[in-house]
């Protein structure tokens, strides 16, 4: 057994008739920061919820810091507090206030009481820049602020890793800039993160390893700067290449 604190093995998943992960084999160590990229529809996002199981895969094995979680009687709202996740849609409760979608899972899963629960909540908004924020509803706040207050809420679990799935798509560009700051943040701190983006800018910045996700399967990875620069596969080259040309004039060398 390895010491990563994610390991994944021969992962597969199908939807009816289409296999979306096709035997994908990854390991990402305690404090790594691993940007996946690739073409839409060829499982970043499914391999991303079967590693907190909101899927569950057909086929394969999970190990999150050394417990299986595909095992057949494991715990899986204890596995969901070690595993964070942030979606692209922010998916904040309309009726609780910032502050209110922080403390929900603390008081409902961790049991911790109200004062507890409020407390750490307005601790992981001002870590997020959002604690003068924190009565303020969804529908009063920006685009990017939902999404400081998705990962607030995420990291008051304490989780061993963070999962982020594409967290800037749904964001007008000026926004942004606000959600990768909180993310490199955290990537200074230490925090073991997998990131689905197109931003690569922030990939380019922030990751330590990339993978390049293709029909299925990885089809490339390695060290950031070496898949930047001397990418080995010609479709990461060609990925690469487009997607610079797309994005890159809004991100620069960022």
């Amino acid at each position: 057994m390895s010491n990563a604190i994610v390991r994944v093995e021969n992962l597969h998943k199908a939807y009816g008739d289409t296999e979306v992960l096709k035997g994908v084999n990854l390991e990402v160590d305690e404090g790594e920061v691993l940007v996946v990229i690739g073409p839409s529809g060829t499982g970043k996002s499914t391999m991303l919820r079967c590693i907190n199981l909101l899927t569950r895969p057909d086929q394969g094995r999970v190990w999150v810091a050394g417990d299986e979680i595909t095992a057949p009687h494991a715990d899986v709202n204890q596995i969901r507090e070690r595993v964070g996740m942030v979606f692209q849609d922010f998916n904040l409760f309309s009726h609780l206030t910032a502050e209110g979608n922080v403390m929900v899972a603390l008081t409902k899963v961790k049991k911790m009481s109200k004062d507890e629960a409020r407390k750490l909540a307005m601790f992981e908004l001002e870590r997020v820049g959002l604690s003068d924020k924190a009565q303020l509803y969804p529908a009063q706040l920006s685009g990017g602020q939902k999404q400081r207050v998705a990962i607030a809420r995420a990291l008051a679990m304490d989780p061993s890793v963070m999962l982020f799935d594409e967290p800037t798509s749904a964001l007008d560009p000026e926004l942004i800039g606000e959600v990768l700051e909180v993310m490199k943040k955290l990537a200074r701190e230490g925090m073991t993160m997998i990131v689905v983006t197109h931003e690569m800018g922030f990939a380019r910045e922030v990751s330590t390893r990339m993978i390049f996700m293709e029909h299925g399967v990885i089809a490339e990875q390695g060290p950031t700067q070496q898949l930047f620069y001397n990418p080995q596969h010609p479709r990461t080259r060609e990925f690469l290449g487009k997607i610079t040309e797309l994005y890159g004039h809004e991100q620069g060398e960022a």
